[in-house]
């Protein structure tokens, strides 16, 4: 889907929906405490999408100058989820307003999971012990 931002003597300006999709997917993963985007509910799990799928999870309506931004996330464990949460919406806002001149209306965060990886591997550390056999 396309929208018509700008229209004057020289033409008009389009976005194509996966343009804001892609920056508020870029905005959303570069939040600390964002381990990736989510696709949604795939039989019954979340799947946990890396950067390169930064559209997956990203959801956009597009009304006259206004946009609304649904977001699919995974977060990492031990977050403080409302911090996060409120910094993605102020970048994405920022982000989608500042390279188009559109509006953002709202920004809405579905939290999908909650990435364990960081807490094993924090605990990997501390709990695993080496042993080097004396001779």
């Amino acid at each position: 889907m396309e929208f018509a931002i700008q229209e004057e003597q020289s033409g008009k300006v389009t976005f194509n929906t996966d343009v804001i999709a892609t920056i508020a997917g870029l905005a959303t993963v570069e939040v600390p405490g964002v381990a990736g985007m989510s696709g949604g509910i795939v039989s019954g799990m979340a799947e946990l999408l890396g950067r390169r799928n930064l559209t997956k999870g990203v959801k956009v309506a597009i009304n006259e100058q206004e946009c609304e931004v649904d977001l699919n996330i995974v977060v990492t464990y031990g977050v403080k989820i409302p911090e996060v949460t409120a910094k993605i919406q102020g970048d994405v806002k920022s982000s989608i307003e500042t390279m188009t001149g559109l509006t953002v209306k709202s920004v809405d965060i579905h939290v999908q999971g909650v990435d364990l990886e960081k807490k094993k591997e924090d605990q990997s550390v501390e709990g695993d012990s080496v042993q080097i056999p004396v001779q």
